[in-house]
């Protein structure tokens, strides 16, 4: 199994260009072989916007073409896409979406809980869980983004059966090697003993630098190919064999998942848990 992530520079001055370098990623990445393709977030619109009418004018409908045009490419080569998208609602929301679309067409849409900086200006939050999807090469569990930095979201699509996390994701520069998004990406597939693929964005957009960190990491904490220094466009490719995820040994007498004692933790004893105080 190949997962790729294709990491692309979106321009927020034309959605029709942006959209069409999606696709061409996409394309070569499925005639490479791979089985799931991996996005980045906002990958249709750019990401830097002036107002909210901007947002709205690059947005478009799960069921419309965009996706449509995954789900083609995806038919060549029996594959797999994920992807970010700015996304129109039926009631004429905007949300920060990613899909997962297969040869069959659209297969779910996640809309990012957790908004980061400005984007709650342009967009509304989701309100639904982050899925987990069984598809025809594994089951993809979905975030986009800041999204990783709540270890309640990965940990939880992990208890849902997830072998591979997905996320989308437009990362600003960072002035640290290893960038942290590496870190983060590492450390969620070593907590929970998934694969994770995170597909970030290339290049400069009004002023923002964007980190250029896409990374995929194996379950045991290992990166299995990252991005080169300079945020430029890449594709990257690793081989991942997503039934690895399916053993949460982390020793011979330890599992990662079937130890945990959530009846001891606090958020899981809200309104019972001892408050300790001191003089």
């Amino acid at each position: 199994m190949l997962v790729a992530c294709c990491q692309i520079e979106p321009d927020v001055e034309s959605p029709e260009s942006s959209a069409a370098r999606a696709r061409a990623a996409l394309a070569a990445a499925i005639d490479q072989g791979a089985g799931i393709v991996v996005l980045p977030e906002l990958c249709n619109s750019g990401y830097v916007f002036r107002s909210v009418a901007e947002a709205r004018a690059a947005a478009v409908p799960a069921a419309g073409e965009l996706l449509a045009g995954w789900a083609a490419e995806a038919a060549r080569g029996d594959a797999v896409v994920v992807g970010g998208f700015c996304e129109l609602a039926d009631d004429g929301e905007v949300f920060n979406s990613a899909a997962i679309v297969d040869p069959g067409g659209l297969v779910a849409v996640y809309r990012k809980l957790h908004l980061w900086d400005r984007e709650s200006r342009w967009f509304a939050p989701g309100e639904r869980p982050a899925p987990v999807v069984e598809t025809r090469h594994g089951r993809i569990g979905l975030g986009v983004c800041y999204d990783i930095e709540f270890p309640e979201l990965t940990r939880g699509l992990a208890l849902a059966g997830a072998d591979l996390l997905a996320l989308p994701t437009n990362w600003p520069r960072e002035q640290r090697d290893p960038p942290m998004l590496r870190s983060l990406a590492m450390t969620a597939a070593y907590l929970n003993r998934v694969f994770v693929a995170v597909c970030d964005r290339a290049g400069s957009e009004r002023g923002l630098d964007f980190q250029g960190g896409s990374v995929i990491a194996g379950p045991d904490g290992s990166v299995l190919a990252a991005a080169g220094a300079g945020a430029r466009p890449e594709a990257l490719v690793a081989e991942c064999e997503l039934e690895r995820a399916r053993d949460k040994r982390s020793g011979p007498n330890n599992d990662v998942l079937a130890d945990r004692r959530p009846e001891h933790y606090l958020p899981d004893l809200v309104g019972q848990a001892p408050v300790i105080r001191t003089n």
